[in-house]
Order: structure tokens, then C-alpha cells, then sequence
């Protein structure tokens, strides 16, 4: 006759702490991004994750230090895709192929994190500069190999480079975010051939004499007088190389993008 004591009866399993803090992380990403910090409870977020509520004080502590573990969490993972996506495919892959990839993660990212944006946009607002930081630690990993390529163009793209990632980061942001009109969002891959050749088209404008000087402007300081704002038009490049601060003899693009 067995001697082996039954396991209590309506007790659930122990899980493994990493597990318990990944299903916390995930149904409190969800919990955040429905309800907002203000209005979320730890039971709730017990409950989606499938723990105790006890549980979830004794790894995080309070509402406010799980949300803010559940923004490093998004920072980390976004980091590290972010860095996949920028470092594969080849040492040089053509333009094309390479700015679809950056779109192609972020829509990645946003599908696998579907509250993501919401909870980043609210610790914005709570003074939790997550989505600035998040900015920045992508303008780090990507203007190295993006620097590489506007050199083989003779273009030192400098401080343009963080303003163009804003920009990139940005618009994909909205892109995957909107509502659309008729309640009907159109094919992920079609949007990102949309950011990809819009991309590709700005890349291009910013190799004429126009771009040059444009970038030229954001490589230096602001004049202390204010002059040479480009509010009236004047002392603009007149796409010949003159005027402008763009490399004398620069014509119209000939990339291959």
C-alpha cells in the first residue's frame, strides 16, 4: 500500500520564478495598456497571470514599481530586436532591403506587444522619458552602420542622423497605431513598402545640393543673430552647387535606392 502523501487538493503548481515574472510582466503590459496605471490592480493583473496576488508583492513591490519593471522590460526586448534587426544581413545589404528590415521589426514588435505603445506613451506622461530613451538607444546602435552609408555618398550626415531616426521611430509609431477610416487596416507589408519608399525618396532629396545644405545646418550651431533661418527663401542653394552649403559640383542623385 502506497505511503506517499496526496498533494493538497485546489493548490496550484509553484511555478518557477523566471515564469512567474514573465507571466506577471506580460499580463500587467496588457492590464497597463487597457486601463492605465491609475485604474489597473494587482489583482487583475494576479489573475491574468495566473499567480497569487501575493505573489506578484512579493517580486515587485507596489503598482508603481511593476509598472515601471514592466517599461525596462519593453526597453530591454526592443533593444536587443533593434540590434538584431540593424546588425543582420549582411555587412552591406543595398538601402532597399535594409530600411524594410527597420520597418519590418518595429511592426514586429508592436504585433508581438500589442500594448506596448500605449504603456510607453504612458510613462512619457508620468515623466518616465521611455520612448525618448528608447529614440536614443536606437539612433546609438543605428548610426554606425547608416553613418557607413550616407559615407560612401561623401555625405557626413552628423547630428541629422538623430533627427532621422526620431523620424523613422515616429512614423512607424503612428503607422501601426491609427484607426483606420474604414475600420479596415491594409496589409502590414504593404505599409511598410509605403515607410520604405517614402524613406528611400527623402534619403534621395537629401543628396542634391538642397539636402546638403539642410544637413550642412544641422551639423553646426545656429547662428546667435538668428539670420540664415531659410524663413524668407534667400541664400538657398539654386541646385547647381552655389548658394548653398552643399559640396560645389553636386548634382542630382544618383543612387542606386
Amino acid at each position: 500500500m502506497s505511503t506517499t502523501s496526496p498533494r493538497g487538493r485546489g493548490r496550484p503548481r509553484k511555478l518557477p520564478v523566471d515564469e512567474q515574472r514573465s507571466r506577471v510582466l506580460a499580463a500587467a503590459l496588457a492590464v497597463f495598456a487597457e486601463e492605465g496605471v491609475g485604474a489597473a490592480t494587482i489583482g487583475r493583473i494576479a489573475a491574468g497571470a495566473g499567480v497569487s496576488r501575493q505573489a506578484v508583492y512579493e517580486q515587485f513591490g507596489d503598482k508603481e514599481e511593476l509598472f515601471r519593471e514592466v517599461v525596462s522590460d519593453l526597453e530591454e526586448r526592443a533593444a536587443r530586436a533593434m540590434t538584431s534587426a540593424v546588425t543582420g544581413g549582411g555587412a552591406h545589404p543595398d538601402l532597399q532591403p535594409w530600411m524594410r528590415r527597420m520597418y519590418r521589426w518595429m511592426f514586429d514588435f508592436a504585433a508581438e506587444n500589442p500594448g506596448a505603445l500605449a504603456v510607453l506613451v504612458e510613462a512619457e506622461r508620468r515623466g518616465e522619458p521611455a520612448l525618448t530613451r528608447m529614440q536614443e538607444r536606437f539612433a546609438r546602435v543605428f548610426s554606425g552602420p547608416s553613418s557607413e552609408r550616407w559615407a560612401e555618398y561623401g555625405v557626413d550626415i552628423g547630428r541629422a542622423q538623430t533627427a532621422l531616426t526620431s523620424m523613422y521611430v515616429g512614423m512607424t509609431a503612428l503607422v501601426v497605431s491609427m484607426t483606420w477610416p474604414d475600420g479596415t487596416r491594409p496589409d502590414d507589408g504593404a505599409l511598410i513598402d509605403l515607410l520604405t519608399e517614402f524613406t528611400l525618396g527623402g534619403h534621395a532629396r537629401l543628396l542634391t545640393p538642397a539636402g546638403a545644405e539642410v544637413i550642412a545646418r544641422l551639423r553646426s550651431d545656429p547662428p546667435a543673430d538668428g539670420r540664415n533661418d531659410r524663413g524668407d527663401g534667400n541664400d538657398r542653394g539654386d541646385g547647381n552647387g552655389e548658394g548653398g552649403a552643399g559640396p560645389p559640383g553636386n548634382g542630382p542623385c544618383t543612387c542606386t535606392c
